[in-house]
């Protein structure tokens, strides 16, 4: 055995020869080099050899940190070349140990905590020094336990760096095993009178990272850190005691009061801009109630955004962001600047910019202010312009829309938004649109207008980003189709042929919608024949109008209004319902051998109503042979239900309404759907059929009785938009499957929005106007309104609030708690004399005022315990032998007791 490891040790590869013989691979023969060289490092590391096993850990570690090679199976070889005399070995031996041991391997890092412990009790500072940072790394409870006491013989070391790397993996043992604290915690207090500027950066730190888990328990040193606080020059130590006080500030009014100074003397003293950031930073999220202070800051932060480097104005826009909840001033005295940085080429300063400018945003300016930025999104790359689309959503819908007075312009605003070219918010858009409709009665008229416009623009159909959006404007247009104007025009929309672009899901909802309007128009021509007696449909249409009660004209509300106007009456003639009805049959027939199940059942649903009141609807002019039964149905009574089941007002629903559901007894839920995928992976499901219209030939076969002119409707009489809109196109190629004008010979203007060409301004203008527009932020509510702000409706159930269970930490609770502990325990074992000194030092360095207050009364009492103490003293024997053992304790903790003891805080902040 010991010939073949000489003979490897002679012939092995280095790291060098292996780093040269991966760049020297051609190309695509590198995965089979590392993997032959791998199998060498296996076997050359199971061998004896100290050199052999350092050097194939060496090779190791290359290729896991570089090709990402597996090296768990090195964790044990690691443990073996940790016990080499060499420190090159042990270093190799330490560095693979880190990175080859997890929580898998916990059986090995037990191996390896007898020769942590040997060296970190080493004379060999080199040796002590990488069993600390290996400690850092692989540091689990047990490690933590069995190593605590030489940790805390290391954190006095007279070798200053190995101190400070002690005082670093304390940090990492505390968190692992919070008994520690009650061994080590006093030494580390220890070292923040140290002057060493490195020991006092590894305590500070330290101190950092315990505040930012639990604050409180880091409250009693606040002493401490006050004086490194004023006396401390160095810029990075400054930069973690500002970030512990910014933590303890909030915890005690009188802490800020007293910092505030020296921190305003560092702000307006240094030169390095970190530090001046952690000021600004620590000044407006804990010291923010102190104008002075806090005046000071916004001039720095000026200062920030007129730098040209980038990074400084960005860092600016940052600290804006802090204090615009609280100080809005702040960002309305830089507003010009703010307004200007959304031009900028870095979109990280332009995404601060725009949560400033949303920030200022009122009931006041917001329709303003809503369109210029309108006008940057138009200008801006994809995804700043979603950026802007989506923070414009979040904060107009805020607060259930608290800021929109204008409903009517909102919903308008949201139709402008699906035309912006980069518009990837459907859902959003969706949401908001169905949500209005349903909590605000008032933006219903104009939501009907909106839907139209969005409905009927075909170029729509094909920008799949928007799809989410005409989906909530075909059910707006079916849920409320009885504000339509012209009912008709939207189910030609709804049936239109390129809506085989849409998917599924969206494609049902369409289908839906057209049967809403179809059951609305039906019963509207029933309820309207009542009164027109001369009817050509005779008795029957008679009978059929007659079982609508009076009450039923009252629910529709607005509608009734609609109804009886005379465009409205022009289109309810029968020969437009014919029309309609063969419309849905021609469009939807194709539909029903869909091989989508919504779309399938939903184009059924529709035809088999058609099919069931046809023969007595239109009487005579479609008379379809059929058997007897069909008579026997009550067609007035099927057409009021379906019409009162559409005409429910539907309202919001709490997102907490699911919770308040019991679960059903022996229900249940099965949570391994994971395995869902890779059972039905070879299933292919079809694509949605798109078909080809039925063509008009065909039509007139199935029933020659039916003329061609009963397919038309009477247009209203004002003026229409389909002669230059992009909707004519499709009428000119499908006129059939399209409800054509009557008057050809007017004139028609267009009234169809283009699709994709919202308006849009100057950079520079629209930057000024933003500019005065944020002037009037302040200001709370119009003083001129023409009329009150609409009722939106809201849920006493706490609807919208999300409540976010946050689990706590076990091992930082435990850790918390061991550092109060103890801190309490060293407050009440010392002497009352110590006590009352320290009390009225540390009262008169930090707070002078309440240590003036307590000055005579502590030295009554100090007074008290000297006399005490001389009595004592001429007591026999026995009480001066327990009185020597009780300073005999103090001598032993000697200036350990000291040092905590100049820790304590005053009794109001515990």
């Amino acid at each position: 055995m010991a010939g073949t490891s000489l003979m490897d040790s002679l012939f092995q590869r280095s790291l060098d020869d292996l780093i040269k013989g991966i760049r020297l691979c051609p190309p695509g023969t590198e995965p089979a080099f590392i993997a032959k060289s791998l199998d060498e490092i296996r076997r050359e590391i199971k061998l004896t050899d100290p050199q052999t096993k350092a050097t194939a850990l060496q090779k190791l570690t290359y290729l896991h940190s570089l090709h990402g090679a597996d090296m768990s199976s090195a964790a044990f070889h690691s443990v073996e070349l940790s016990s080499a005399a060499a420190h090159a070995h042990k270093r190799i031996a330490y560095l693979a140990a880190s990175l080859s041991f997890n929580p898998s391997t916990t059986e090995v890092i037990l191996l390896l905590t007898h020769q942590l412990r040997k060296d970190l009790s080493s004379s060999n500072h080199h040796d002590v020094s990488l069993a600390l940072s290996t400690l850092s790394s692989i540091c689990n409870p047990d490690l933590s336990r069995d190593l605590t006491p030489e940790l805390f013989t290391l954190l006095s070391s007279s070798k200053l760096f190995v101190r400070k790397k002690a005082i670093a993996a304390t940090l990492k043992v505390f968190e692992q095993y919070p008994d520690a604290v009650r061994v080590c915690f006093k030494r580390v207090v220890e070292n923040l009178e140290n002057s060493d500027m490195a020991v006092l950066s590894a305590v500070v730190g330290l101190f950092c990272e315990l505040t930012v888990k639990e604050p409180s328990s880091c409250l009693p040193l606040a002493p401490e850190f006050y004086k490194i606080l004023v006396d401390c020059r160095n810029n990075w130590i400054l930069i973690k005691v500002l970030k512990i006080f910014a933590k303890l500030a909030p915890l005690e009014p009188r802490l800020g009061k007293r910092v505030v100074e020296p921190i305003c003397e560092h702000l307006g003293r240094t030169g390095a801009k970190s530090l001046v950031f952690e000021c600004l930073r620590t000044i407006l999220t804990s010291l923010s109630e102190y104008e002075s202070a806090v005046k000071l800051a916004v001039g720095k932060v000026r200062e920030f955004l007129l730098e040209e480097d980038p990074n400084l104005n960005y860092l600016g826009l940052q600290a804006l962001t802090i204090v615009v909840e609280k100080h809005m001033w702040a960002v309305l005295e830089n507003k010009e600047l703010v307004v200007k940085a959304l031009s900028d080429v870095d979109p990280n300063i332009r995404l601060e910019a725009l949560r400033l400018v949303m920030a200022m945003v009122s009931e006041d300016n917001v329709n303003e202010i809503c369109r210029i930025l309108l006008g940057h999104a138009l200008k801006s790359d994809p995804e700043f312009c979603n950026e802007i689309l989506g923070f414009v959503l979040l904060t107009c819908s805020r607060n259930f829309y608290e800021i929109i007075y204008d409903f009517d312009w909102y919903v308008s605003f949201l139709g402008e938004m699906t035309r912006v070219p980069h518009c990837q918010k459907g859902r959003e858009i969706e949401t908001q649109l169905v949500d209005i409709g349903m909590r605000v009665k008032d933006a219903r008229p104009e939501l009907i207008r909106v839907a139209r416009d969005l409905v009927i623009d075909p170029a729509l159909l094909g920008n799949p980003f928007v799809h989410e959006v005409l989906a909530a404007a075909a059910w707006i247009s079916g849920e409320y189709v009885e504000l339509s104007k012209n009912p008709f025009e939207v189910m030609e929309a709804l049936l239109q042929p390129r809506t085989s672009l849409l998917s599924p899901s969206v494609r049902s909802v369409y289908i839906h919608s057209a049967f809403k309007v179809l059951t609305f128009c039906i019963s509207s021509y029933l309820k309207l024949d009542r009164d027109d007696a001369s009817h050509p449909s005779g008795s029957m249409e008679t009978e059929v109008s007659e079982s609508f009660s009076d009450t039923e004209h009252e629910n529709m509300g607005v509608s009734g209004e609609h109804m009886v106007d005379s465009s409205r009456k022009r289109h309810l003639t029968k020969e437009a319902i014919t029309g309609l009805i063969n419309l849905v049959e021609i469009n939807l027939g194709p539909l029903a051998g869909s091989d989508e199940v919504e779309i399938q059942e939903r184009a059924i649903n529709v035809l088999g109503f058609i099919r069931m009141i046809k023969p007595k609807l239109l009487g005579p002019l479609d008379n379809i042979q059929g058997d007897e039964t069909k008579e026997e149905i009550n067609i007035p009574e099927v057409i009021n239900l379906i019409y009162d089941v559409f005409s429910e007002d539907l309202g919001p629903v709490s997102i907490n309404a699911q919770e308040k559901i019991p679960v059903p007894n022996g229900l249940e839920l099965k949570e391994n759907l994971s395995d869902l995928e890779a059972i039905c992976g070879d299933v292919k499901f079809p694509l949605s059929t798109s078909f080809s219209l039925v063509q008009p030939r065909m039509v007139l076969e199935k029933d020659d009785s039916t003329s061609t002119s009963e397919y038309h409707l009477k247009e209203d009489s004002e003026p229409s938009t389909e002669s230059t809109s992009l909707l004519a196109e499709h009428r000119k190629r499908h006129g059939l499957y399209y409800l054509p004008s009557e008057d050809k010979g007017k004139t028609i203007s267009n009234d169809y929005p283009p699709a994709r060409e919202p308006k849009d301004k100057a950079v520079d203008e629209a930057d000024d106007d933003l500019v005065k527009l944020t002037e009037r932020s302040l200001v709370r509510k119009k003083t001129n309104q023409v009329k009150p702000r609409p009722v939106v409706v809201k849920l006493d159930d706490g609807e919208g609030s999300n409540v976010v269970v946050t689990k706590s930490d076990s091992k930082n609770d435990l850790l918390a708690g061991a550092v109060q502990e103890v801190l309490r325990n060293e407050a009440t074992a010392s002497s009352s004399r110590n006590k009352s000194r320290s009390t009225t030092d540390l009262g008169n360095s930090i707070f002078p005022e309440s240590g003036r207050r307590k000055h005579k009364k502590e030295k009554k009492h100090v007074s008290s315990e000297k006399r005490k103490e001389e009595s004592e003293q001429r007591d026999g024997p026995k009480r001066d032998g327990r009185n020597r053992k009780h300073k005999s304790r103090h001598r032993a903790d000697g200036p350990l007791n000291v040092e905590v003891q100049s820790s304590v805080i005053p009794d109001f902040l515990l």
